[in-house]
């Protein structure tokens, strides 16, 4: 979730223990995702997904970092079709074949997870063939980014990866917006581009601990904001997709922290 970046450039590394309390909350989040997914159904609302989200949070002792955030007015982010991130949920009813893209970041014990899964109502098949293929880009898109967030590659890396695999399948990587470090806030340094070239930026070090959120779009990589000043939009209409961990950067490699026991 990228609502707003961050001022301050310091990147805070994080501990084994602050790292092990951050997968706890990242399991808030891959829980609350998985439940989403479960029962979104035709007919629903984004304002019913996001109490759904509401009443996990509640139930676990985790709070919503999105609400508020900002003047921000939900608990999380729910962007439908050609919504790339930032949809506010409100009365906006479910379709069949609808591809729903749910931003849930929540602080547990003082610490934050951070991840956005994309679904379709109605299962990917309800999906024509290329929409299916950007799911499964920008899916792939985001573990090329994560498995070069290891020591010793520079932040640059993760975002040439990125944008090195979508433009194979003919698609586009939004730049207006980046990826962020995480810890006992939402956003922290360092900002993380999706897109090249690699080789620049700080050198990766264990203890960071990095969201990487690439939005892939099928036409064009530009967007517009809507009048609530938070939805953005494809300006061509097309589909955006949008997928997202958070990752610690450890000596044996990148560690997802926010990874779904049933699936990625």
């Amino acid at each position: 979730m990228h609502l707003k970046p961050t001022a301050d450039n310091t990147i805070v590394l994080k501990s084994p223990r602050e790292i092990a309390i951050m997968r706890e909350a990242g399991q808030v989040v891959a829980d609350t995702i998985r439940i989403l997914e479960a029962e979104a159904e035709v007919g629903m609302t984004t304002r019913d997904l996001d109490e759904i989200a509401a009443h996990k949070f509640k139930e676990v002792g985790a709070e919503s970092t999105a609400l508020g955030y900002f003047g921000y007015p939900g608990h999380i982010c729910v962007s439908v079709n050609d919504e790339v991130v930032h949809g506010i949920p409100g009365p906006r009813k479910l379709k069949r074949g609808d591809l729903v893209k749910v931003d849930v970041a929540a602080r547990y014990r003082g610490y934050v997870g951070d991840s956005t899964h994309c679904f379709a109502i109605g299962g990917l098949d309800t999906l024509s063939e290329r929409a299916r293929e950007l799911v499964q880009v920008t899916q792939e898109a985001l573990f090329h980014g994560i498995a070069q967030a290891r020591p010793g590659n520079r932040l640059s890396d993760i975002g040439a990866a990125i944008e090195a695999h979508v433009k194979v399948h003919r698609m586009n990587v939004v730049r207006d917006f980046v990826g962020h470090g995480v810890g006992r806030n939402m956003h922290e340094a360092p900002q993380v581009q999706h897109h090249g070239p690699a080789g620049r930026g700080p050198v990766l070090r264990p203890g960071m601990v990095i969201a990487i959120e690439p939005q892939v779009n099928l036409g064009s990589a530009q967007v517009r904001m809507l009048e609530d000043g938070w939805t953005a939009v494809t300006v061509d209409g097309s589909l955006s997709c949008h997928f997202e961990h958070t990752v610690a950067i450890t000596a044996d490699g990148p560690d997802i922290l926010t990874l779904r026991g049933d699936r990625d």
